[in-house]
């Protein structure tokens, strides 16, 4: 099998579950070391209550044909975050790949609220999980990342540039993380790019996550149960798709072209040709722009 990324190392923080588990696992099955992290492990549950874990995804990450590495961090605690990577530099002696995925406000918003109606606690909590995590783990793990020419930043979003330019995206708390998301990218690439690595923001479509499927009152093997009350999750995909849109990227030469640039999974998926597990091509942002938010009727032809 092709392990084009043999011998790599990389960071996806906030790999518990839903997207960053699906690109940690890519990024094993393309033959990387991969260090997993989050606050939810076999021994203690994070707020979330969930039963996923940090070790599970490692050991997915093994079982795909790479190493997975569990280190439990809370990645707004800079002094974990610094030990972290100096335990990555210990070992590795380098880190090739960063996925900035923490996000964890799932609960800490509310739908259609305007600011001044909004628990303020939750928000600004939310702003905390979403954004300064993630310039926490940049501060301490780029110099690490820039030892070694080629190293490449994945900022998790939601939505693109483009779309969260023109869309209001369910709250002023939500709307405010997912943009400075994007943001982070941009200027990342501006202080990267001279320096020999490239950052990009990253946003998968509609994604059939573990906690998604859970609100459908379904699984995997028969998410499309769940079209007859919300026709238009018939563009769903995988964590794993949005995963191989970053092992694509990891392993790209020319990677370097994307620099500073707001990227989706189905996107990316027409420029690389990979496909979610289904054999598919979901490409959920062109379908919500031209079906779902244009009113049409559900219809997927064309769009995967």
């Amino acid at each position: 099998m092709s392990a084009p990324l043999k011998g790599k190392v990389a960071l996806v923080a906030g790999a518990t579950r839903g997207a960053g588990r699906g690109m940690a696992v890519e990024l094993g099955a393309a033959g990387a070391t991969v260090y997993v992290t989050g606050r939810s492990t076999r021994s203690r549950r994070s707020e979330y209550d969930r039963p996923e874990t940090i070790e599970d995804t490692a050991d997915l990450v093994t079982e795909a044909g790479g190493q997975g590495i569990a280190v439990p961090t809370d990645h707004l605690d800079p002094a974990r975050v610094r030990a972290l990577v100096e335990r990555i530099d210990g070992e590795q002696g380098r880190l090739d790949v960063l996925v900035n995925d923490i996000w964890g406000g799932e609960k800490l918003f509310g739908w259609d609220v305007p600011v001044w109606e909004h628990d303020l606690d939750n928000g600004l909590h939310l702003l905390r999980l979403a954004v300064e995590t993630h310039a926490i783990t940049s501060h301490h793990a780029l110099p690490l990342l820039l030892r070694n020419p080629g190293g490449l930043v994945v900022e998790v979003t939601d939505g693109t540039a483009d779309y969260n330019r023109d869309t209001y995206r369910n709250s002023f708390f939500y709307d405010l993380a997912k943009t400075s998301v994007l943001r982070m990218a941009f200027s990342l690439g501006h202080e990267l790019g001279p320096r020999g690595a490239t950052a990009v923001a990253l946003t998968p479509g509609w994604m059939r996550s573990e906690i998604m499927l859970d609100g459908f009152g379904v699984q995997e093997e028969n998410w499309r149960d769940a079209l007859e009350r919300v026709p238009h999750f018939a563009i769903s995909e995988t964590p794993r798709y949005v995963g191989r849109a970053v092992a694509a990227l990891a392993a790209d030469p020319d990677v370097a072209r994307w620099n500073g640039q707001s990227l989706s999974s189905g996107g990316l998926a027409q420029v690389y040709g990979f496909t979610d597990l289904d054999g598919s091509r979901p490409d959920a942002w062109r379908y919500v722009v031209e079906v779902q938010d244009a009113g049409k009727p559900a219809d997927t032809s064309g769009y995967r």
